[in-house]
């Protein structure tokens, strides 16, 4: 089980915004070992309660919230990670477990009991948790993710963008997912996230590019459109 406790800031860029500033963290961060010409890609499957609880958590900005995913890098991956994100005040709590594939197909079928194979603590809280409030698959999101990274304060910055997501089948190992658009293509998220406090110089960067700060979260994004919200 891997956890990590750091603070977490959005913001809305567009392209060519994204693309200067992107130059510049280049040249002063090192790239993540997975970026290649443009990033890679990211695949993941929200859970949810019967009543969209976490969803609406979000949207009426409670300080404390979760969201629980299943995510994958490539659909032919032989495992998946099983992810909590908790909100607790300025900080945001993610922990995650490496499953099976075979598993992680479980998880997505309904079958919760897979999880009390697992030794960690963590996965008999997620089995606990997703019973006994009744979690079901929501919606699956995609996107290209760019990443910079500086050690000091595990300081992380990322460029999100290609955000396209389905709530027809929730099959995150399938190739042929037919995914739509839940972002203007033109525009990425920024997402800054480090623990403590951010260097000045990155700090400097960043207030070079023009971005206005977002919200919600690319979960929200995709059930926002499905539930008539205007995110």
């Amino acid at each position: 089980m891997n956890e990590v406790l750091r603070q977490e800031k959005k913001y809305l860029m567009n392209m060519a915004d994204v693309k200067r500033l992107s130059g510049k963290l280049s040249q002063a961060l090192m790239e993540d070992d997975h970026n290649g010409a443009n990033g890679y890609s990211i695949r993941s499957l929200y859970f949810d309660t019967p009543y969209d609880g976490d969803f609406r958590d979000k949207v009426d900005g409670l300080l404390l919230r979760k969201k629980i995913r299943l995510r994958i890098y490539d659909p032919k991956a032989k495992t998946a990670k099983l992810e909590m994100k908790q909100k607790e005040g300025m900080y945001q709590r993610k922990r995650s477990l490496r499953l099976s594939r075979e598993d992680a197909a479980a998880l997505i079928d309904g079958d919760y009991g897979v999880l009390l194979k697992y030794r960690e603590p963590f996965a008999a809280e997620c089995y606990g948790v997703m019973c006994m409030q009744g979690y079901r698959p929501k919606t699956v999101v995609e996107y290209l993710r760019k990443a910079y990274i500086a050690k000091e304060n595990s300081i992380r910055i990322t460029f999100d963008s290609r955000i396209i997501a389905t709530e027809a089948r929730y099959d995150i190992f399938a190739e042929d997912l037919n995914l739509y658009p839940v972002l203007d293509p033109f525009n990425a998220v920024l997402e800054v996230k480090y623990n403590g406090f951010l260097l000045s110089y990155i700090k400097d960067l960043l207030d070079t590019a023009v971005r206005s700060e977002l919200s919600v979260s690319k979960y929200c994004l995709a059930r926002g459109i499905s539930q008539g919200f205007n995110m």
